[in-house]
């Protein structure tokens, strides 16, 4: 909204600062976003005399020039104007000097002589409409001074910038009505006369010609019309075109510019039929049902719909309501007869018209935004009134008024001690009253510290008390309003244990050297078959996106891994090929229709490509199931997780992971997760060749297995013992079953501190069905230093207790 401080004045006599002006506004609500000076041109336009004139030698209608433009040399300018004469004093446009209507001002020659600039009439310069000749400067002045400095000529224009919630400042008195509140001492807005000009009101009246009706009120709860005879087409005189052009608008003819300054002025679009053109003097405001085609004023045709509101006459669409009007009622040269409306929308009805059909004007702006509907006939009266002044032409008697949905007027109950709480202040009643009525708000007093505010039709972004509240801060002023801590205590309440967990997770698999992944929750419906799940698996159970974004992304993801596998894609097309990343999110499931999907948070890892960085002291080695196992159980066990447990999987439980490389983790009988390398017809399904190796754990199953209390033992005064056992047992003994089985044992012996694998073979010597295991026992006592008499019994009854419990040999 571009607004000219010129033409604000006309409703508010504000003698402030524009700077002064621009900061209130914004600080008001009303976000200023540039502060421009409509005659900047006149900058490049200088003061100059005319000291000498001469006939052109070549042309009869020209004069050469000899003029002081305040330079250290006089100029030489051409000139065809018939009132140029030595002595006068004159605008002069400079070479580089750009005038209204991007006309730009260059050194040249006219027929056969150099002309250094040009002398300009009044109109040239958009000062007024004189275009007889060169413009006349009265008294005496320094040449070379820019006009606009020698004139007086100024006019700040503000852009503001406002919020869709603001219809009411789309009009210059509405932005009047806000300069009005932080104006002091607070001066009274000069509204227009909104009467019809009685010395124009013809003997006919319009109910003799026009009817109209409104077919669907729900959209159009108001719709008024007025009739102007015998009316002169011709161009707007010179003030209000400039009206118009200082923020924008381009001047058309009387009538059109009339219905855009009336806009301007009150917010209230306007529209102008040629009444001639409107088939037996019918207005019938209708949906445009079985109508499918409308060429509007630009001469583009455009598909209708049969929601979409249209104005008709006795026998077609003229207008799209709220939005353009008809090439085929438009006003013309020959137009004698002009039928204006004025009415109220449905602000939902234009928008979906607007956007459908693609047009956007300043009129759908505001209907969209929703409209004054007490406003209507005000500004049908002024705009009436004009066009019979400035269009030579006679009103007809009465204005027509369709108001079948009358709008009720809202009042609102304010408390003024909850105000204060609200926003930190400790104005009385009385100053609130100030306040709300400096905008138009009707306030009435009704006990000590309780107000019953009516909100004026305009104000379409007040509804509650807590509006109210906003308009005393914004109008106060928010600078004024001091900080105040909240009297609460300092302590704070701990944070959710998933909070803690998931930054915990996160911590931990930073150190592991993963990178954290973060991937939309939507996903393709074809990941499920990508996966090869059952038809019965639980992650089929997707929830379908009613509108989603892409085709890529309709449905909720109930397994993380995809997005991993894509993570992965994306990075090896960018020739990264070893990757270690992680993602917490969350899954969903599809439960019944219309009803949310169940929620389940997640953690996923995935891991690929080489093992470690290549480098002159290491080799390449690529990333097994191994390093993944040993990422889990360093998770598990930075959570001191008991026992955390892999068992192999043997059914198509996750068909997505490659047989025998495939792992459910546990902690006693809670499931954490799954763990294995990903099947090469998944990869395939992914556009993958490359292994890569996934895990996914629950963070709820997280959370039960974690231990109430972690509890800390003294660092060991004396040294440890180690000693091995060896056995050979079949390939199909899990070396889990063997761990736990140990144990079981050290839970009952004090000595044995720790066991592990650290060696395992299969191949020749041994038998094909046959597997070598080396464990190592860690042995050391709380009291003394162990000596191999101390645990040689001890270590070979552990030894008896494995080979006998899984038919094991030692080694030969």
């Amino acid at each position: 909204m571009k607004v000219s401080l010129s033409w604000l004045k006309e409703y508010i006599p504000v003698d402030l600062e524009p700077s002064v002006i621009a900061e209130k506004l914004t600080m008001a609500g009303l976000e200023v976003d540039a502060v421009e000076e409509r005659y900047d041109y006149l900058n490049h336009v200088v003061v100059a005399r005319v000291d000498a004139v001469k006939k052109h030698p070549n042309a009869d209608k020209l004069s050469v020039c000899t003029v002081d433009a305040g330079g250290e040399q006089q100029i030489q300018i051409v000139c065809g104007a018939p009132n140029v004469r030595e002595g006068m004093f004159v605008p002069c446009a400079l070479p580089g000097a750009v005038l209204p209507g991007d006309v730009k001002i260059k050194k040249g020659k006219l027929r056969g002589e150099v002309s250094q600039g040009m002398l300009c009439s009044a109109a040239e310069l958009r000062l007024n409409s004189d275009a007889s000749g060169i413009m006349d400067l009265d008294g005496e002045f320094v040449t070379g001074i820019p006009l606009a400095q020698a004139l007086n000529v100024s006019d700040t224009v503000f852009e503001i910038d406002l919020t869709p919630n603001r219809p009411d400042c789309l009009s210059y008195i509405g932005v009047a009505r806000e300069v009005r509140a932080f104006m002091e001492p607070k001066q009274p807005l000069r509204l227009p006369d909104f009467t019809l000009a009685n010395d124009k009101i013809g003997n006919e009246s319009i109910h003799e010609y026009a009817t109209v009706q409104i077919k669907d009120p729900d959209l159009c709860p108001r719709y008024s019309a007025g009739l102007l005879l015998d009316v002169t087409i011709k161009p707007s005189p010179f003030w209000l075109q400039q009206r118009l052009e200082s923020i924008g608008l381009t001047p058309i003819n009387n009538v059109v510019d009339i219905t855009n300054f009336v806009m301007m002025e009150t917010g209230q679009p306007l529209h102008a039929f040629d009444f001639d053109e409107v088939a037996k003097g019918q207005i019938i405001i209708r949906r445009a049902g079985s109508d499918t085609d409308f060429t509007t004023l630009d001469s583009k045709d455009h598909t209708l719909e049969p929601d979409m509101l249209m104005i008709c006459d006795g026998e077609r669409p003229v207008a799209l309501a709220g939005v353009m009007g008809g090439e085929n009622s438009e006003i013309s040269d020959d137009t004698t007869r002009v039928l204006v409306e004025s009415a109220y929308f449905n602000p939902v009805s234009i928008r979906k018209t607007a956007k459908k059909t693609g047009i956007a004007t300043d009129a759908s702006h505001r209907f969209e935004r929703g409209g004054d509907p007490d406003g209507t006939v005000k500004a049908l009266k002024r705009a009436v009134s004009l066009m019979a002044q400035l269009c030579d032409a006679t009103i007809a008697r009465d204005i027509i008024d369709e108001y079948p949905n009358k709008a009720v007027p809202l009042e609102i109950d304010v408390n003024t001690d909850r105000l204060n709480i609200r926003l930190g202040t400790d104005l009385d009643a009385d100053a609130i009253h100030e306040i709300l009525s400096s905008v138009g708000f009707e306030v009435e007093k009704t006990h000590a510290a309780q107000l019953k505010v009516g909100v004026p039709f305009f104000r379409v972004d007040v509804t509650r008390p807590e509006d109210l509240s906003e308009e005393v801060a914004r109008l106060w002023g928010y600078n004024n309003i001091k900080t105040r801590y909240p009297l609460v205590p300092a302590e704070g309440r701990p944070l959710d244990p998933k909070i803690l967990l998931r930054e915990k997770l996160r911590q931990i698999m930073i150190g592991f050297s993963f990178f954290e992944a973060i991937n939309y929750n939507f996903i393709h419906e074809k990941f499920c078959d990508n996966l090869n799940l059952r038809g019965d698996d639980q992650r089929r159970r997707v929830e379908t996106i009613l509108n989603p974004i892409s085709d890529q992304m309709s449905v909720l993801r109930t397994s993380m891994i995809p997005g991993l596998l894509e993570t992965m894609k994306r990075n090896i097309s960018q020739q990264t090929i070893s990757l270690k990343v992680f993602e917490i999110g969350k899954i969903f499931y599809a439960t019944q229709k219309g009803f949310l999907p169940e929620e389940h948070e997640m953690m996923a890892g995935l891991m690929t490509g080489n093992r470690s960085v290549q480098s002159w002291h290491s080799k390449k080695s690529d990333v097994d199931f191994f390093d993944l196992k040993g990422v889990a159980e360093g998770l598990l066990g930075a959570f001191k997780v008991k026992n955390p447990v892999f068992e192999p999987v043997v059914d198509d439980t996750c068909p997505y992971f490659k047989t025998g490389y495939t792992a459910l983790v546990k902690s006693g009988d809670h499931l954490i997760g799954t763990l294995g390398r990903i099947d090469d017809k998944v990869l395939k399904n992914f556009g993958l060749k490359q292994a890569a190796f996934v895990f996914d754990f629950s963070l709820k199953s997280i959370l039960e297995v974690l231990p109430d209390v972690v509890e800390a033992e003294p660092l060991p005064r004396f040294p440890s013992v180690s000693r091995d056992i060896t056995i050979i047992v079949d390939r199909s003994v899990m070396v889990g079953a063997i761990l736990k089985q140990l144990d079981l044992i050290s839970q009952r012996e004090t000595l044995i501190e720790r066991v592990f694998l650290f060696d395992a073979f299969e191949g020749h010597p041994l038998a094909e069905d046959k597997k070598s295991l080396s464990f190592r026992v860690i042995y050391r006592s709380a009291n003394k230093t162990l000596t191999e008499k101390n645990i040689k019994k001890l270590h070979t009854k552990i030894s008896t207790a494995v080979l006998d419990q899984f038919d094991g040999d030692l080694p030969e």
